[in-house]
């Protein structure tokens, strides 16, 4: 796949790009589970404890290039997030149209049912230029019978020098409640991203032989 598998990316202080299924994850998850007596609240950490090594897993299992995250105790409560980098390519003949996107990302695992409140648009990401991006809530199945729902953002970045290579960057957080903060933090997190060359120089925007953007 040409360049794909040179970039950088530029994740926040507090994130691990290790196995956060090991032991810093399990010792958020004793700290997290003694900071409340509630059994609901407790139940809700272990789930969302469930859904962080169920995201590491498929991670490794779907061959991501890139695997980060944080599990953090704040004195607000637990902030757990995730944030992968997939390389895509199209089939022969076809087009990474939104529509295409569209029925692609965004769904949730066991339905394949898109979220009711998924939005698909095209942003300008500084080092790269224009992008697709779909964000919305997903249902992710952690087990036979537990579900947890993720605030997600996926943006495909056009591999310089191809037509139907891209690099997705995936961002979740279970942290419902905190959706604006949640999606300004991916939306900066994105915003690093850059392609490089093999001796690490950055590909400049707009550089010959980009492959196209996803247009509608």
């Amino acid at each position: 796949m040409n360049t794909a598998r040179r970039f950088l990316l530029e994740i926040p202080d507090g994130w691990d790009q290790v196995d956060l299924s090991g032991e810093e994850m399990a010792r958020v998850r004793a700290q997290a589970l003694a900071s409340t007596d509630d059994p609901r609240q407790q139940a809700e950490i272990n789930d969302m404890f469930r859904q962080g090594r169920e995201v590491t897993r498929a991670a490794r299992r779907y061959g991501a290039l890139l695997a980060s995250g944080t599990a953090t105790m704040y004195p607000e409560g637990l902030f757990m997030a995730y944030g992968m980098v997939f390389a895509v390519t199209t089939p022969e003949g076809q087009e990474l149209t939104l529509p295409v996107l569209s029925a692609q990302l965004g769904v949730s695992s066991g339905t394949g049912a898109a979220p009711k409140d998924r939005v698909i648009s095209s942003v300008e990401v500084p080092h790269v230029g224009p992008a697709a991006r779909v964000t919305g809530t997903e249902v992710t199945r952690v087990t036979a019978d537990v579900s947890v729902r993720l605030l997600t953002m996926h943006t495909m970045m056009p591999v310089p020098g191809t037509a139907r290579d891209y690099l997705c960057v995936s961002l979740a957080s279970p942290n419902l409640p905190l959706k604006e903060e949640v999606y300004d933090l991916f939306d900066a997190i994105t915003s690093t991203f850059r392609f490089v060359t093999d001796d690490g120089v950055q590909v400049p925007v707009g550089a010959s032989g980009t492959g196209e953007s996803p247009s509608g």
